[in-house]
């Protein structure tokens, strides 16, 4: 396996982390004002993910450095051509972690509920961004021939970038009422528990709506093989198993199949790129792949050996956090950080 594939796959892994760990990050940001009916139930379900909010947007910078020090010419026409999107999404994650931090500063309600629709606003923002992003690199946008993209921000918002957009806001909402239902307790576990049966079936029918309208808007069907066929089949398979297990009222094993399926979709997206990196909608010669786009060899070297070494540690820290506050958040406001 060459250098170049090695670091499109650790860049896949990469984003794969940030949605399964964010992605329930997102949703919980999401439900925030209509699942907390009091300011002792938004505490609780901001302190669920308190601990862990900003570790996992790591797994964002990381994504983008690697991209930057990888493939430095789909990081310039990525980050030029979709300039306005990644930075409402930029604005966006700000705008998250400062609400995160400012919101129990004053306990005035009015200074809590406007921070409190920063949490929202930022979450639905990088929720409904991200994938309009992502799905235009498997549609195609217009680059040329100097690897230029020379569209504008509303090549951006065309129907099959909007559908990814929906389906991936409803996955997410669902990824994250599964897991307050997994770390919550009493009324607020309820709530959430009943926000998850309520969403399956959306969530089913808007994937199988996408996948469809993939097939028969990108060029796709014409890139099937092994793994562009087994991920999506894994996906579908594992969000109809978590109707199984929603049936069984067994909430932990219903988020391990969110978590598969946010994990399934974003692969299938990079098994469908490959090998390349930005598909140009203008002649498919001119589109960005993993070798046109990429860091000399010397570079892509030097950069493995260092990740060989800093990734298991970075890796091993984040695991522990999540064990030492693997237990569910009570409603005790005492006991409330944030």
């Amino acid at each position: 396996m060459s250098l170049n594939t090695l670091w499109f796959i650790f860049i896949a892994v990469l984003y794969t982390g940030f949605f399964i760990l964010e992605g329930f990050d997102f949703g919980v940001g999401i439900l925030l004002p209509f699942l907390g009916k009091n300011d002792t139930q938004r505490r609780t379900i901001i302190n669920t993910i308190g601990p862990h909010w900003d570790g996992n947007e790591v797994w964002l910078i990381a994504a983008g450095g690697a991209t930057f020090a990888a493939f430095p010419n789909w990081y310039a026409t990525l980050f030029s051509g979709f300039y306005l999107p990644l930075f409402l999404v930029l604005i966006g994650l700000i705008v998250r972690g400062v609400a995160f931090e400012f919101r129990s500063k004053d306990e005035n309600p009015t200074w809590r509920s406007l921070w409190d629709w920063c949490i929202f606003t930022g979450s639905l923002l990088a929720a409904v961004l991200l994938p309009i992003a992502f799905s235009n690199l498997v549609r195609g946008v217009p680059i040329d021939a100097n690897m230029q993209y020379v569209g504008g921000f509303f090549n951006l918002l065309n129907p099959f970038a909007l559908l990814a957009a929906l389906a991936v806001v409803v996955l997410l909402i669902f990824h994250g009422a599964a897991f307050l239902s997994i770390k919550t307790e009493g009324e607020l576990e309820q709530r959430a528990k009943g926000v998850v049966r309520s969403l399956w079936l959306l969530v089913v029918l808007i994937l199988v709506i996408f996948i469809v309208t993939a097939f028969i808007t990108t060029d796709i069907r014409l890139r099937l093989s092994v793994l562009p066929i087994l991920f999506p089949v894994l996906g579908a398979a594992a969000i109809l198993i978590s109707g199984y297990f929603l049936r069984k009222e067994q909430y932990g094993r219903v988020f391990l199949m969110t978590c598969l399926t946010v994990a399934f979709v974003v692969l299938t997206i990079f098994a469908f790129l490959y090998p390349r990196v930005m598909v140009s909608s203008l002649n498919p010669l001119w589109s960005l792949n993993i070798e046109n786009a990429a860091s000399s060899f010397t570079t892509l070297r030097l950069m493995t050996i260092v990740t060989l070494i800093f990734l298991p540690i970075v890796l091993l820290y984040q695991g522990w956090t999540y064990w030492i506050f693997r237990k569910r958040v009570s409603g005790d406001a005492k006991k409330l950080t944030y």
